[in-house]
């Protein structure tokens, strides 16, 4: 429960610890709130009166040097704007041409060169000076994922001695994919100068430790801490979570109902199973659309009473992976449609753009399936909005990767591989001719995961070791 520090928790200073969050992109928008971080850490920052340093989205010809602050609702912001260059060699290039890639495993898709590197440094040194020009002791700094590797690093450079934690949303590679890395020794050294790492999985934690071990010579002290040149690192299961009570009111809104309304007109008495991803290589959506076009095949009682819809909005549009993502897609749907379909019947509604929240919500709750099925992923909150999304009294069957952070938590769902698109075909099978009983039970246990591990359990389960033996920042856990 959120509330305001406590006077005994004040620092040296006399002053209660804010909390600072650094991540690449803020939500000084308000409807950038309605989910995802925003929500986790909106209330520990109002309580402190904290700060949020991050990206302002503009993009501009030359670099800025210093940030702009701005505030909201008792929540201050600073905000950088990018150069061109910058954009292009610390984001498009290093941050999502290598990095991106290389924790998701696709060492083929790495594009390596030395100055995106230099732009990654020089954009971590920037951010970090931000957070020093208004950071004091006895405040908390916590970076978010991949695109600030090195910010601790550079802080401490800076002589701040306060406690960072960071915590990283995507997977973290095996220690022989992360050295592949021609600066996984800077990268790694780099990561020792944060005080606590929550990570996704308990593979990620594995593989972060070895890591340290072999590259940075650590001495595991048992439990989440690990020794490295007389620094204690804590490296913590933090499997983050949504907004469990929310995201259900999103699917109980009136444009919920508005957006199943239409659907239902299009779809009639079919079932209905559903897929909502980026447009991302990571998820798997070649070999997802390949699975259903396996089910049309090799179950043809499914024809003409089951319809698959995925969403699947474009990001990064003007990296080249991405866009021979979208010709794949595209030709596959168009194909399966054309073998499979009838002039009553389009087997796959394949909608290449973004929807609001409460309209998603709102498909997820009349869908019979939901397919989460990435190639790798750090959690995918899509499984758990599918689940709190659902009617207790005729729930959605979930059919999960493997390969997903979320497989760990929610093992009632039908686990698959997504690689072998004949198991996935009857999967979907089974879960299409699921029983009620069977049903409700998966759907119980699964939504008793998805409430307790909320999206705050998560943001206190982090908190409770980085600030021990302290009090937790804006609330008690």
């Amino acid at each position: 429960m959120t509330t305001p520090i406590a006077d005994d928790v004040k620092g040296a200073k006399g002053k209660s610890p804010r909390l600072i969050a650094v991540s690449n992109r803020t939500a000084i928008d308000s409807n950038a709130r309605a989910g995802g971080l925003a929500v986790a850490l909106w209330d520990s920052l109002k309580a402190t009166n904290g700060l949020w340093v991050g990206w302002s989205g503009k993009i501009k010809d030359f670099p800025s040097s210093k940030t702009t602050i701005a505030s909201d609702d008792g929540v201050d912001f600073a905000l950088y704007d990018m150069s061109k260059a910058q954009y292009e060699g610390f984001y498009l290039n290093y941050a999502n041409s290598v990095l991106w890639p290389l924790f998701h495993s696709r060492l083929d898709l790495v594009n390596f060169d030395q100055s995106d590197f230099r732009h990654y440094q020089d954009t971590n040194k920037q951010f970090s000076k931000a957070v020093a020009d208004h950071a004091t002791p006895d405040d908390y700094v916590w970076v978010h994922d991949y695109h600030f590797i090195l910010l601790a690093d550079e802080l401490r450079k800076l002589s701040w001695q306060g406690k960072i934690g960071f915590f990283l949303h995507i997977p973290f590679p095996p220690p022989e994919t992360f050295r592949a890395l021609p600066e996984a020794i800077i990268l790694a050294k780099a990561l020792t100068m944060y005080d606590i790492i929550g990570l996704q999985t308990t593979m990620g934690v594995t593989n972060l430790k070895r890591l340290l071990i072999e590259v940075c010579g650590g001495v595991d002290e048992g439990g989440e801490d690990i020794l490295v040149h007389g620094r204690t690192i804590t490296i913590r299961h933090c499997p983050i979570g949504i907004d469990a009570v929310a995201f259900k009111a999103s699917a109980e809104s009136p444009q919920a109902k508005m957006a199943t309304k239409k659907l239902r007109k299009f779809l009639g008495d079919r079932k209905l199973i559903i897929g909502v991803d980026r447009m991302d290589y990571s998820k798997g959506l070649p070999q997802r659309f390949k699975s259903v076009a396996k089910l049309f095949d090799s179950f043809p009682h499914t024809h003409g009473v089951t319809s698959f819809m995925q969403i699947a909005p474009p990001s990064r549009a003007v990296v080249d992976e991405y866009q021979q993502l979208r010709k794949t897609l595209d030709g596959l749907c168009g194909r399966i449609n054309g073998d499979y379909g009838d002039l009553d019947w389009i087997p796959i509604r394949y909608l290449a753009r973004a929807y609001k929240r409460e309209e998603i919500a709102g498909l997820y709750s009349i869908s019979d399936v939901c397919l989460v099925t990435p190639l790798q992923d750090g959690m995918n909150l899509v499984a758990k909005e599918f689940i709190a999304a659902q009617d207790p009294d005729d729930p959605g069957v979930l059919i999960l990767s493997q390969f997903a952070g979320a497989a760990e938590q929610m093992t009632e769902a039908l686990i698959v591989n997504p690689y072998d698109t004949d198991k996935v075909a009857e999967m979907i099978a089974r879960a299409l001719d699921m029983p009620l009983a069977e049903r409700k039970k998966r759907w119980k246990s699964l939504n008793h995961n998805v409430v307790v591990e909320d999206i705050n359990w998560w943001r206190e389960r982090f908190f409770a070791k980085a600030l021990a033996p302290a009090k937790t920042i804006g609330f008690t856990t």
